[in-house]
């Protein structure tokens, strides 16, 4: 993984749930499982992501560099919760 940005999805029930962009290396194949899992093994229930969106674009920025989360979440097609 080059990077990851972790996000609060918009969710009807429970407000927000847990969701994380990840940008993948050139080369390099990872499915959303292979991230839930050991992230399962270090943080709490609630913080593990339920959404994985897996991307080789940068993350977007703003004028001071940091991760426009706003845009990001914006423009990610979140897909169907892991679990």
């Amino acid at each position: 993984m080059e990077e990851v940005a972790v996000v609060g999805v918009p969710d009807a029930m429970m407000g927000q749930k847990v969701g994380a962009v990840v940008v993948l290396r050139p080369g390099e194949a990872v499915r959303p499982g292979e991230i839930i899992g050991p992230a399962g093994e270090r943080l709490a229930d609630f913080k593990i992501p339920q959404y994985v969106v897996l991307q080789r674009e940068p993350l977007p920025r703003n004028a001071a560099g940091k991760v426009d989360k706003a845009l990001l979440r914006a423009r990610s097609d979140w897909g169907p919760v892991l679990r």
